[in-house]
């Protein structure tokens, strides 16, 4: 026996149907803080801090990067190597 119901109802319904908290009012203050916190954090940061900031990890790569490859030139052109 297969039995199936079909309920439409808005999500506030549902919650308060399963009895579930409303946590829009909590999610809305925190999303406020984070905001207040990540534009105080910007707005303190110049251009250059900035991007020493948030691209460490890309230019310390790059940095890798060259020096591969300037190793692997460097061996390329070694006359000793057989």
């Amino acid at each position: 026996m297969k039995v199936k119901l079909d309920i439409e109802c808005t999500p506030a319904e549902a919650r308060a149907f399963f009895g579930l908290p409303d946590v829009a009012p909590l999610q809305e203050r925190v999303m406020k803080e984070v905001e207040q916190r990540v534009m105080q954090g910007i707005g303190a940061m110049d251009p250059s801090e900035m991007l020493k900031t948030w691209m460490p990890a890309t230019m310390q790569g790059f940095d890798q990067m060259q020096r591969l490859w300037s190793q692997m030139a460097a061996g390329a052109v070694d006359p000793n190597r057989k």
